[in-house]
């Protein structure tokens, strides 16, 4: 039965997605015009080079706060849990804690926290 019940549930996704893109490709408004095929449709004409490469702190900067945006989503269950699940819980997140400080400690004296 277990198999089973998997290969439905793909079949049901992909069916789902599927029609989904279909139906949204039957009902949407199809304009086709030049101000559509330039790289911004506000309409007015860009100022300057429209290939400007960003800085890869941003980047890294973007990184790390997806990295601690994670550690909360992983902080909270245990949290909502914490009486529950006894000492060896917490030492284990504390382990947690302390890899992911040795990793901002890490970034921060590469200096990948400075904003410039």
């Amino acid at each position: 039965m277990g198999s089973e019940a998997i290969i439905v549930f793909l079949i049901a996704g992909i069916v789902m997605v599927a029609g989904a893109n279909f139906l949204s490709n039957l009902i949407s408004h199809k304009s086709d015009s030049p101000t559509k095929r330039e790289p911004y449709e506000s309409g007015m004409k860009t100022i300057g080079p429209t290939w400007v490469q960003f800085k890869v702190g941003y980047y890294l900067f973007a990184i790390l706060f997806l990295i601690f945006d994670v550690e909360v989503a992983f902080l909270i269950p245990w949290a909502v849990v914490f009486k529950d699940v006894g000492a060896i819980a917490f030492i284990e997140v504390l382990i947690f804690l302390v890899i992911l400080g040795i990793g901002l400690i890490y970034a921060w004296k590469k200096g990948a926290l400075k904003w410039e």
